[in-house]
């Protein structure tokens, strides 16, 4: 496999990372096309990029840690969305995020993220038990769980409860989705893509977002590159079957933390 396919192969899952990381798929993206011109720059750190994940998300962290700052500032150009999450990762040290979701949502070890931000294995474990003390502070709210699976589907429900949070409704098809909105309003949405009498997920939080306007949502799919292609918006919080209780975990407090709307009542 050439160095292209290798980075290319890894590339959506980067941009995945980014995007939860600074809050943002257009800040996102401009990191990461930052870091593969920086590492096209550099002949060592290319050449390093034929050893897989590790060196390419770190080459990304080299270039996200000493930037990060000025993405801080930046006024220009942002919906209210992004804004509202910028100002709140002024508020928290965002190498306690970066440790938490190298370590869950992107499922490094402890030592593999302790290379790429190029601290000691300790920090890191200390740095992720920080973060999760502080997107623990956010409030509660009530979630629409939209899963065909049946054993998934209470997994869900027992986990969200568990974080302290309602359950709004439960739905395996579009038209379930349609009649629980019907009647609740959610604070986030789970929901899988491809449901159960062959109706599309994608379609039913359309219909939840038509008829609600802005609300987080989190896709709990198999097939994760189906979302991540570039060719149209992708979803910020995307979890992959079969997932790890703690990665769901951190996507709710992630969704929540960068969510810009007001309680919903």
């Amino acid at each position: 496999m050439s160095l292209g396919q290798k980075v290319a192969e890894n590339l959506p899952f980067l941009r995945r990372y980014a995007r939860a990381l600074t809050g943002s798929q257009a800040t996102g993206d401009a990191f990461v096309r930052a870091t593969l011109e920086a590492a096209l720059a550099d002949e060592a750190t290319k050449r390093s990029l034929d050893d897989g994940r590790v060196p390419l998300y770190q080459a990304f962290n080299k270039v996200w840690a000493s930037a990060y700052l000025e993405v801080d500032g930046t006024k220009g150009g942002e919906t209210q969305h992004e804004a509202a999450a910028q100002s709140k990762l002024r508020r928290v040290t965002p190498f306690n995020r970066q440790a938490l979701l190298l370590t869950t949502l992107e499922g490094f070890s402890v030592t593999d993220a302790a290379t790429i931000m190029d601290i000691p294995g300790a920090d890191v474990e200390q740095l992720v038990q920080e973060a999760i003390t502080e997107i623990d502070k956010e409030s509660s709210t009530s979630v629409l769980i939209i899963e065909d699976e049946p054993l998934i589907s209470m997994q869900l429900e027992d986990l969200v409860s568990s974080l302290g949070h309602d359950i709004c409704g439960t739905a395996a098809t579009r038209t379930q989705a349609q009649q629980v909105i019907a009647e609740n309003t959610p604070g986030l949405v789970l929901a899988d893509i491809q449901l159960a009498d062959g109706s599309s997920g994608l379609d039913a939080v359309d219909d939840i977002l038509k008829a609600m306007g802005s609300v987080p949502v989190i896709f709990i799919t198999a097939y994760p590159e189906r979302l991540l292609t570039g060719d149209r918006p992708e979803p910020t919080y995307l979890v992959t079957k079969p997932f790890q209780e703690s990665t769901v975990r951190t996507a709710i407090s992630q969704a929540l933390f960068f969510d810009s709307s007001e309680p919903l009542a």
